[in-house]
């Protein structure tokens, strides 16, 4: 496996991934754990973090740009910038706390609507910490009727013990290269033009008052 950071471009597709869900369900550590191969306690994450991760599926070199974001209300701000252009949003609950699966319909899934510019984005549902069985609030068949009524793909997985971690990411992503219009988007040769492009707009020099 193993993925080399100097390779540079040297991928066929670049996707953005989202990471939602309440604050505190493991969104980070889900991203760490399929990053890197430990999780220690981590802090919240403060606004917006991504990490990125080059990874072989189907044959075809990603590059998956990975977005994590920060559950609580305060940092909503970012939420349109966030949302652009991404190929792949992973809801994220805890299957021990039956409020971050009940938040998912309430506010994450509005919010899907309300702001992706992806039509065709593929969705999918992650429930987290299945480590902690004896816990357990939401049922398996909760999940499943979630994601069947929301059109995403299902997992539960554990972060803490890495399982369905990997798995979780590489079916996202295989399901987003079954998708044209996102395949066109992320094609590595697009994206090289995007960058060449000026930035839309400049600070005025000596930032005098008037503008």
């Amino acid at each position: 496996m193993g993925s080399s950071a100097g390779s540079g471009n040297s991928y066929d597709y670049s996707f953005k991934i989202l990471l939602i869900g309440d604050s505190g369900v493991g969104k980070s550590s889900l991203l760490v754990s399929f990053i890197s191969s430990h999780v220690d306690d981590l802090a919240p994450t403060i606004g917006v973090d991504f990490k990125i991760k080059h990874l072989t599926v189907g044959g075809k070199k990603l590059k998956l740009t990975i977005w994590d974001t920060a559950g609580q209300e305060r940092f909503r701000t970012l939420t349109s910038s966030y949302y652009r252009g991404a190929q792949g949003i992973i809801l994220v609950y805890d299957v021990t706390r039956r409020e971050t699966f009940a938040n998912l319909a309430d506010v994450w899934a509005k919010e899907v609507d309300l702001y992706s510019t992806n039509q065709d984005c593929i969705k999918m549902l992650v429930g987290n910490k299945v480590d902690k069985e004896t816990e357990r609030m939401v049922t398996r068949e909760e999940g499943i009727a979630f994601a069947q009524e929301y059109g995403c793909l299902f997992l539960e997985c554990s972060a803490k013990t890495r399982a369905n971690v990997e798995k979780c990411f590489e079916e996202l992503a295989l399901k987003i290269l079954e998708v044209p219009s996102l395949l066109e988007e992320g094609s590595a040769t697009v994206k090289r033009n995007i960058l060449k492009q000026k930035p839309e707009y400049h600070a005025s020099p000596g930032g005098g008052c008037c503008s």
